[in-house]
Formats: structure tokens, sequence, C-alpha cells
């Protein structure tokens, strides 16, 4: 089985809870206006596809990291 990153499914869990909060409240939200709704929508795949960008750059990060500590570790075992 394959291990998904946590940069692929945290952002993609939230990606659909936001779809599915978006589909179920906002239509039988009366009290904002429609601009409101669309722009809360869209702030919050914006901070969705931050989020992704921030675990991803961070995982390179890491893998970098180790990379380095192997290729330390092979020329220099003592």
């Amino acid at each position: 089985m394959r291990k998904f990153k946590k940069s692929f499914w945290m952002p993609f869990i939230l990606f659909l809870y936001t779809t599915g909060m978006a589909i179920y409240f906002l239509p039988r939200n009366s009290e904002i206006s429609e601009t409101e709704k669309w722009a809360t929508i869209g702030m919050s795949y914006v901070v969705i596809v931050l989020l992704w960008w921030v675990l991803r750059k961070k995982e390179k990060m890491m893998e970098k990291r180790n990379k380095e500590i192997e290729e330390t570790y092979k020329n220099n075992p003592n």
C-alpha cells in the first residue's frame, strides 16, 4: 500500500471538508451577501493551497537534510 505524504492528505481532507461545508451551509445562509460567501470560500482555498505549499517545502527540506546525513555517514563512518 502506498503511503501518502502529509503534504497531500492534510490539504486534501481540508479541501473536502471546506467544499462539503460550502455546499451544505452557504445556500442556506441568508445573513451574508453573495460576495461574502464567495470571498469566504476563496480565502479558505487560498489557505489550503498555502498549507500544501508549506508542507511540501518542509518535506523537501527534510529529505535534503536526511540525504546530507546519509552522505556524511557514508564518507566518514567513524
